[in-house]
């Protein structure tokens, strides 16, 4: 909270305006002999006195010394303040000063007023002493624009304000107030040491806990009240998660029998809270608040401030600084309790403000004619020409979607509130504010500052977006094909979106389109059983606004496994012998929904594709060969059959013949010998018992042409002749599904030119 820019300066001197906690250090200020400790009070006041110049008080005219000395009234409760001369009188000579005094330990400096009414025409400047340094600062203006934001809230004894100006540890102060035509009653400046007696060390900061089920249940009636049934609906069931130990383990449980459970009542985990300082980490003092907290219906809208109390504060001082502010509000203001629901520093640290539950609806003191129905969100430091950084602009927009979307308040739009009366905004003016604004929109004043106000269409747009960029990672436990996906039965999705968790609520699984489970925000994988058929999975996440993307998957649950109708087969095949054949293993495996692929491990291994019916091998002679065939469907499933064969060679000396044979030798013939023929009908048998045969033969570029006959049928006729010389060539190849006894016959054509042919024997496979 800011107030309007004062275009004249004064000097403000003060005494001790309450004993009890004020101290009042006479004389100038002397060099410290020894390093000044924080310890000390948490509040020194210095009032206006009258007359001249006192030793241990404020230098003024004679005219403003009987002014600011007439008895200060009772402030009236009022809805809006206003510029009133009611409570003040006029200053002689527009100057009024605090000289340079020695003070206790203090980090934030502030002024205030009687009548919280009344607003200041002039400049208020202080400059403080830095200890153990010595060294003043320079002059620092207070803001003052827009006194009272509490609307009369905090009771009777409220006083005027400006903003509270933290200046690190100090242990002296001047003030000075110029240009005023009148000086407030009651003017005093106020030293808070928020490290101070009676406040102790600052706690270790830690991280808020979400609500409790009671309390959330507590939303959900507010939200029905209000008409905001989905969100009730959302608050009943994170009691129920709650209650059952927190819904993250409803997606580790969701299988078998749980998932069944879960399908018919799916559990809405815990809406999650931003990670925030409670006001046990920054170090409430909750002693000082007298008042439990009051609270109003749906949140509808959330207003952004900024403490103007300057940038100069590292991040470890956020929690002093805040104290500092709470303690300003409550002792110096009068206030109940700080004003803001939340703070945020420039490294994106969030604080718990006023006290009543961040998940509720506490009313606020912040927005002078809007408090109801309202949050507050307060960013450190003046922001006036520095944006916020964008650490701080992420928590600023998690903070407003949580707040916003609780309720059913999209933060991106806008809505129409009717004022209690501003010092902008008449009381019963109907007022139309986008979702997310900024103090200046319900009040005459320069806060959030103009650079953080430009910031506010994208903190609208962060905290209002859908989740974005939401995709599969991996489905595991399915396999993709042709468009679809394809599973045994048990799928585990991951998951995974652009937008941070820390901008969501939570994850939805979505089967066949009913919800299966829901997943807390940081989660990103479930379990589904699916059964036999085809299936819609579908995530959905779900912002923290309430907006949600969706992305979805087309699965077939198959648990059949492929199938083989008949073993697979083994036939010789042509091609050169050697110490082995070869051979070609072929299969007839077929699956419903397609297979992957095939799988053949054996002599050779091989994985061929989902098409395949064969794969060309080799078998050793006289040895048992076997293979294996597996075949996987697109599901995963698989299946294996096995076949074992052997190859036997009977060399042409084996056959039976007729007509005339001779006795070919070379090293490149099957034992190197092989038989010749020339004379047309010249022949040559074997008799074996096997389920395959292959002919061998030499081909040559003079080489003839043979008639085979199997078990006395005509098979036809096999040109041996070749480019190139060729021993040991399978020539001719049969294969039978059983085993049987067969007689395979050659006889010699006696071709014209070339009658000649070479013999080398028969394959077959028992």
């Amino acid at each position: 909270m800011r107030r309007n820019r004062l275009t004249t300066r004064l000097l403000a001197a003060l005494v001790a305006a309450t004993p009890a906690v004020a101290v009042a250090i006479a004389g100038t200020v002397p060099q410290p002999a020894d390093p000044v400790r924080s310890s000390g009070p948490v509040l020194q006041t210095f009032a206006l006195t009258p007359g001249e110049v006192r030793g241990d008080g404020l230098r003024l005219a004679g005219a403003a010394a009987r002014a600011v000395t007439a008895p200060a009234a009772a402030a009236p409760a009022v809805a809006a303040p206003t510029v009133m001369r009611g409570g003040a009188e006029p200053l002689s000579g527009g100057r009024a000063e605090l000289p340079p005094r020695r003070t206790e330990p203090f980090s934030m400096v502030g002024v205030t007023w009687a009548d919280p009414r009344v607003v200041s025409d002039g400049r208020i400047e202080v400059r403080t002493r830095t200890a153990g340094t010595g060294r003043w600062t320079p002059w620092q203006l207070l803001e003052t624009d827009n006194p009272d934001a509490s609307g009369g809230a905090e009771g009777p004894g409220a006083r005027g304000a400006s903003d509270p100006l933290w200046v690190g540890l100090s242990d002296g102060v001047e003030a000075r107030v110029e240009g005023a035509r009148t000086l407030p009653r009651g003017m005093r400046v106020d030293l808070i040491n928020p490290d101070g007696e009676g406040v102790g060390e600052a706690p270790e900061m830690r991280p808020g806990a979400a609500a409790s089920g009671r309390d959330r249940a507590e939303i959900a009636g507010r939200a029905q009240n209000a008409g905001r049934a989905e969100s009730a609906g959302r608050a009943r069931n994170a009691g129920r998660a709650q209650n059952a130990g927190r819904a993250g383990s409803a997606a580790r449980r969701a299988g078998g029998n749980a998932a069944d459970r879960a399908r018919r009542n799916p559990v809405l985990p815990a809406r999650p809270v931003p990670r925030m300082v409670t006001r046990a980490g920054w170090g409430a003092n909750e002693g000082s608040v007298a008042d439990p907290p009051s609270y109003t219906g749906a949140i509808k809208i959330v207003f952004v401030h900024h403490t103007a109390t300057g940038n100069g504060y590292t991040c470890g001082q956020s929690a002093s600084i805040v104290r500092g502010i709470a303690t300003y509000q409550v002792k110096s203001k009068g206030w109940n309790d700080i004003g803001y629901n939340f703070l945020v520093d420039k490294c994106g640290t969030v604080f718990e403000g006023r006290g009543g539950g961040v998940h509720r609806s506490v009313l606020g003191a912040h927005t002078l004619g809007f408090n109801d129905n309202a949050s507050a969100i307060a960013v450190i430091g003046d922001f006036r020409s520095v944006r916020i950084p964008v650490a701080a602009r992420a928590a600023v927009a998690q903070v407003a979607a949580y707040k916003l979307g609780a309720w059913g308040s999209p933060p991106a739009g806008r809505v129409a509130l009717v004022s209690g009366g501003s010092n902008k905004h008449a009381a019963g003016r109907a007022v139309t504010f986008s979702r997310i604004s900024g103090h200046r929109d319900a009040g005459s004043t320069e806060c959030p500052g103009t650079a953080l106000y430009r910031q506010l269409p994208a903190i609208r747009t962060i905290a209002g977006g859908a989740p974005i960029g939401l995709r599969f990672q991996q489905l595991g436990g399915a396999s993709a094909a042709a468009g679809k996906f394809y599973s045994r039965g048990l799928v585990q999705p991951l998951w995974d979106l652009s937008t941070p968790t820390r901008m969501l609520d939570r994850f939805e699984v979505w089967l066949d389109g009913r919800m299966f489970v829901a997943t807390p925000a940081g989660h990103r994988r479930a379990r589904v059983r699916l059964s036999p058929g085809e299936h819609t999975l579908a995530i959905k996440a779900v912002h923290l606004s309430g907006r949600t993307s969706v992305t979805s998957a087309r699965i077939i649950a198959d648990p059949v496994p492929p199938a083989f109708p008949a073993e697979p087969q083994v036939s010789l095949r042509t091609g050169t012998m050697s110490d082995a054949v070869p051979v070609r293993v072929s299969w007839g495996a077929r699956d419903a929904h397609g297979l992957r692929s095939v799988r053949v491990t054996g002599t050779a291994r091989a994985v061929l594709g989902a098409t395949a019916r064969a794969h060309d091998a080799a078998a050793r002679l006289g040895e048992a060969n076997a293979w294996t065939v597996t075949a996987a469907d697109r599901a995963g499933n698989v299946r294996s059959a096995s076949v074992t064969r052997t190859p036997v060679l009977v060399a042409e000396a084996g056959a039976r013949r007729t007509g005339t044979w001779r006795t070919a030798r070379d090293p490149r013939f099957l034992g190197s010998e092989a038989a010749a023929a020339s004379a047309r009908g010249a022949s040559m048998s074997w008799t074996f018992t096997g389920r395959s045969a292959a002919l061998v033969a030499g081909r040559t570029a003079t080489s003839g042409r043979i008639r085979v006959f199997l078990d006395g049928r005509d098979q036809g006729v096999v040109d041996l002749r070749s480019s190139g010389t060729r021993y040991r060539q399978a020539v001719w190849t049969r294969m039978w599904p059983t085993a049987g006894t067969h007689t395979v016959t050659v006889q010699v054509e006696g071709t014209a030119g070339r009658p000649s042919v070479l013999l080398d024997g028969l394959t077959y496979l028992r």
